[in-house]
C-alpha cells in the first residue's frame, strides 16, 4: 500500500504520520523498564505500552528499546530517533522507512 493510500485510514492514537515523503512516523510510547521479557503491552492511556527487559539506569532502557523496535521493525537504529522521554517513562520515538501497516502489523494492533 503506497503512503498516500495510508494516510487515508485511521492510525491509532499512539502512530502519528511525521512525513509522508520519507515515510517518517512518531510512536507515542509509555515504556515499562525492569520488566521480565521485552514485549507490547497494549495500549495505555493512548500510548503503546511496551515493557523492556533492561534496567533504568544509565540509558540503558533506551538503548534496549531502540535495539528493540529496530529489530521487529526489521529496519537500521539510525532510522529510529528518541525525540522525547529521555529520563521519563513516556516516550516520544521518531521511526523511518517502515509504513504505518508494517508497524501495525508488528505490533499487531488493529486502527
Amino acid at each position: 500500500m503506497s503512503a498516500a493510500k495510508e494516510s487515508s485510514f485511521n492510525l491509532p492514537s499512539w502512530l502519528k504520520l511525521d512525513d509522508q515523503a520519507s515515510l517518517t512516523y512518531i510512536l507515542a510510547l509509555h515504556c515499562q523498564p525492569g520488566a521480565k521479557k521485552t514485549e507490547i503491552q497494549g495500549e495505555h492511556d493512548g500510548r503503546l505500552k511496551i515493557r523492556l527487559a533492561a534496567p533504568p539506569v544509565e540509558g540503558k532502557a533506551n538503548d534496549a528499546l531502540i535495539a528493540w523496535l529496530s529489530k521487529i521493525l526489521k529496519i537500521n537504529r539510525s532510522h529510529i530517533e528518541l525525540l522525547a522521554g529521555d529520563l521519563s517513562r513516556l516516550k516520544r520515538v521518531k521511526v523511518s522507512g517502515v509504513t504505518a501497516i508494517q508497524i501495525l502489523e508488528v505490533f499487531q494492533v488493529q486502527s
